[in-house]
């Protein structure tokens, strides 16, 4: 699950094969670490999305525009003065390596020819993309690397360009069948890590697919291979490599059940088990996969103080909780001191100066006791000291009743605002997550002025038979949607017993609505909600008229009786989304 020497091969292919000879026509750089190039060839546009952020490197086409910053970057402003209308002469991969030039043509000042070349590394968090002359020389990079972050090679204008040592790994194009025994055979290490230390570009999948159609295991050590058993895994491993210098690419993902497992560029055997889709392009399949996983990841990142903010008040509050059960679990023997008292007041007339225990029938149980005395104390001072004890834990189970309540709303309604940030999918949705947060007392408000605005808005989905379907993303929204929103014979969904949303589905003319809208509009809730990766959820729903609010709790906080409930899957990928 990552994009390999063989998957940036492919891509290579397909930038190639669509955008040279084309002309670059606009350039944006939409995230710090991201840039997006409109290139127009043969009558078409194509926008070209390359990102070299550290948790999700990308590049691929997509159809897909993305708002930019006002003031365009520095970097950003170097590319369009020099490549803003150049032409790509050709785009190239140096071996089976993480890295894509292209090679762009233009015109300088002067009206003469020059080139440059924009280079793209796809390496996990070292990935980066880089501007160069002719020469080789670094004009500008997308992130600047210094003598104190690299001691290997610094990444900044005027520095010259060279691609870091691979471990002296040898390239799977090239290498020889005795290369590949000396590189690939002699190491005492499971085989699947021996191909991918080995050899430049192959990712442990793809170590795992040659394993897989070589028929070797895995785990056995590459130096106790027999020499068939090398011969064979040398001629399956050349097999692959010659479908990837031809060309010959089979973009594919590969699901586990609905969840997207892994892809590649060429056929994952491996996986019989599962259900393989192949697409036309390279592009597709990481659009496919990667696009909502990319934007998760910002927002993801954009959240960390939210998420850190909720983390600890639930951790605070769940020690609490646990503190406050254990106290009111020791406040059960509160009625035993009461009876102790009692007895003593009843029997303790022929004790002894000095007794240390009374002996008596406990007339609630018709049973025999044994009371513990303080023999310092007379009977009375006794029976005085197990009543004082049972005030004591009565007062005790009566403010912990209570606390215990405000405690599990308190660890409710945080449990809700981590599952809106898990939901969040833009900055706007975190602004009002934000401002709930405030408005509890979770951050202190900070008087700018200005009034929040709120432009979130719910999600909006129409059913297969054609009712509109909103999906509340926060608390506020969940309550605006139940109680200004929908009407009363508008139906309410929501996850039995778990924080998530409440999705009300609009029924203006009243009756039973279609089966497949009530399973739409259940999976919409089991997909929003903090049970959605359980393989079924249990949906209640039931008419809006007969959900009530509770004055005094939070908000989204409902409650309701005589609901209907389903068990249904958290699939929404065939619900048509406004």
């Amino acid at each position: 699950m990552a994009l390999d020497g063989i998957v940036i091969a492919n891509m290579v292919k397909e930038l190639n094969e669509s955008i040279t000879g084309g002309k670059i026509n606009k350039i944006a750089q939409p995230e710090n670490d991201e840039l997006l190039l409109t290139i127009k060839n043969n009558r078409t546009q194509y926008r070209l999305l390359i990102s070299a952020g550290a948790s999700l490197p990308l590049i691929y086409f997509t159809q897909k525009n993305k708002p930019s910053p006002l003031t365009a970057p520095n970097f950003c402003m170097l590319l369009r003065k020099y490549i803003g209308s150049g032409k790509i002469l050709r785009v190239w991969q140096p071996g089976l390596e993480r890295v894509i030039h292209f090679e762009i043509e233009h015109l300088n000042e002067l009206g003469d020819l020059c080139k440059k070349d924009l280079i793209v590394e796809i390496m996990g968090k070292h990935s980066n993309i880089i501007f160069c002359d002719e020469k080789g020389m670094i004009l500008d990079a997308i992130k600047h690397v210094g003598a104190q972050m690299s001691s290997v090679r610094e990444v900044l204008p005027g520095r010259n360009y060279f691609l870091p040592a691979t471990q002296e790994k040898a390239d799977p194009l090239t290498v020889t069948e005795e290369g590949f025994y000396a590189s690939v055979c002699t190491k005492p290490m499971p085989l699947s890590k021996a191909l991918y230390m080995a050899l430049t570009g192959i990712s442990p999948l793809i170590a795992e697919e040659i394993c897989h159609r070589a028929s070797l295991e895995s785990l056995k050590s590459a130096n106790a291979l027999t020499p068939l058993e090398k011969t064979h895994l040398y001629h399956t491993f050349s097999l692959l490599m010659e479908d990837v210098r031809e060309g010959h690419f089979t973009p594919t993902i590969v699901y586990d059940r609905k969840e997207p497992r892994d892809f590649s560029s060429v056929p994952l055997t491996q996986y019989f088990d599962m259900r393989s889709e192949t697409y036309e392009s390279i592009s597709q399949v990481l659009e496919s996969y990667y696009a909502v996983k990319n934007t998760l990841t910002r927002i993801h990142q954009r959240s960390a103080n939210l998420r850190r903010i909720v983390q600890t008040a639930l951790d605070r509050d769940r020690k609490k909780y646990d503190l406050q059960l254990r106290q009111l679990k020791d406040t059960e023997k509160r009625e035993k001191y009461r009876v102790y008292g009692e007895l003593i007041n009843t029997y303790g007339y022929g004790l002894e100066p000095g007794a240390k225990k009374l002996e008596a029938l406990n007339y609630y149980t018709n049973e025999m006791v044994t009371i513990p005395l303080d023999p310092m104390l007379t009977p009375q001072e006794n029976a005085q000291k197990n009543f004082d004890r049972y005030n004591k834990l009565k007062r005790t189970y009566e403010a912990l009743t209570g606390l215990t309540v405000e405690t599990r709303e308190a660890i409710e309604h945080l449990e809700s605002i981590s599952t809106a940030l898990d939901i969040a999918l833009s900055e706007e949705d975190l602004v009002q997550i934000k401002e709930e947060l405030t408005q509890f007392g979770y951050i202190r408000r900070k008087y700018t002025g200005k009034k929040v605005k709120i432009t979130s808005k719910p999600f909006h989905y129409i059913s297969s038979d054609g009712y509109h379907m909103y999906v509340g993303k926060n608390n506020y929204q969940n309550e605006e949607l139940t109680f200004k929103f929908a009407t009363g014979n508008d139906w309410w969904f929501h996850a039995k017993g778990a924080p998530g949303s409440h999705v009300i589905v609009k029924n203006p003319e009243g009756g039973e609505m279609p089966d497949a809208t009530y399973e739409e509009a259940a999976r919409l809730a089991a997909h929003y909600s903090s049970n959605r990766k359980a393989e079924k959820v249990e949906i209640d729903y039931i008419q809006k008229k007969h959900v009530k609010k509770v004055n005094g709790k939070m908000p989204g906080f409902v409650i309701y009786h005589t609901n209907y409930s389903m068990m249904i899957d958290s699939d929404i990928s065939g619900i048509q989304q406004v």
